[in-house]
């Protein structure tokens, strides 16, 4: 597949973590798109706070990559919006856009990476796949079957403390999953985290 040459200064690759913005959904589980991508941040000493592309973004090198990281303000039912600013603007393929949200269908602290498939009924993965198509590389963080009889209030409920210290061990795997997706590849991310 033939790409327009980028200059020197462009983003190799968009790192996207999902979540909603403002202090009501911070710690939620449908935010843990987010955390993983502030812990990134932390990880590398970035800030991701500078408003582009309907997102806070900020930009890290990895293995000679240069890296978007964004969180999109858009509410996650249109995070499409914002990850579609952006690979246009840089002229990036999906395949280079890795995306990380929560997933219900997944025990808590599961990893799942992908690096194409379906929305599997989360909102934010619809958006993306319905303005960029669906190959793009995922890793999805579970955060436990629904228990509720509304999902929104399953997804937008935070963890109880007994899971906390799993979930944040799966963030630091998440995180390291994204690192490896860069550095070899969505399916030796599988292999090592799936």
């Amino acid at each position: 597949m033939f790409f327009r040459k980028k200059p020197s200064s462009s983003i190799d690759f968009i790192v996207a973590g999902l979540g909603n913005p403002g202090a009501k959904y911070f710690g939620s589980r449908h935010n843990i798109g987010f955390a993983v991508l502030d812990l990134l941040a932390a990880r590398h000493r970035v800030r991701v706070d500078r408003s582009r592309f309907k997102a806070l973004t900020g930009e890290l090198r990895l293995s000679n990559s240069k890296i978007l990281l964004m969180k999109p303000q858009t509410f996650m039912n249109l995070s499409g919006q914002a990850i579609k600013a952006a690979m246009d603007f840089y002229h990036l393929p999906p395949e280079r856009v890795i995306v990380i949200y929560d997933d219900v269908s997944l025990p808590v602290g599961k990893l799942r990476i992908r690096a194409k498939g379906s929305a599997g009924g989360h909102n934010g993965i619809k958006s993306i796949i319905s303005l960029c198509g669906d190959v793009f590389p995922r890793v999805k963080v579970g955060v436990g079957e629904n228990q509720y009889p509304d999902l929104a209030d399953w997804v937008l409920g935070r963890f109880p403390p007994e899971q906390r210290e799993t979930i944040g061990e799966a963030s630091e795997r998440a995180a390291s999953a994204v690192e490896c997706i860069i550095e070899s590849g969505a399916e030796a991310a599988a292999n090592r985290f799936n």
